[in-house]
């Protein structure tokens, strides 16, 4: 998207984990979301803002006891720092304000969107390789 000229990604999820998880398999989930968030940040050189939900979904089959969405939505600036994370326990409404000239500044001393070596893409619109 940021190829195309994005000044910024959204990412909407709906992720959790199953209340019988580990204390240090949830620890692992949520890390692994917000590192992949982050990077998307970094590899454009633009913020993103991740959205999830919160609250708590019943399994309707009675297998498990659900699924406990973890919150904790947040903003990444363009080197993937953290701006601003939310609750893990609530709705919340937050007016976040985003530098878009630090994208712009950060594009040119890190150029690690600049440099990219587009002419090699063509592979990944395909579902094979030649």
């Amino acid at each position: 998207m940021a190829l195309a000229g994005a000044d910024l990604l959204i990412y909407p999820t709906a992720i959790g984990w199953e209340s019988t998880d580990p204390k240090t398999e949830k620890e692992r989930q949520h890390g692994a979301w917000q590192t992949i968030q982050r990077s998307h940040a970094v590899a454009n050189g633009l913020p993103v803002i991740a959205v999830n939900r919160v609250g708590h979904e019943p399994d309707w089959t009675g297998v498990t006891e659900g699924i406990q969405f973890w919150g904790q939505s947040f903003v990444a600036g363009p080197q993937g720092e953290v701006l601003h994370q939310s609750s893990a326990d609530r709705e919340e409404n937050t007016v976040i304000e985003i530098d878009t000239l630090r994208t712009e500044a950060v594009r040119r001393i890190w150029p690690f969107f600049r440099d990219r070596r587009i002419d090699f893409y063509d592979d990944l619109t395909k579902r094979y390789r030649d």
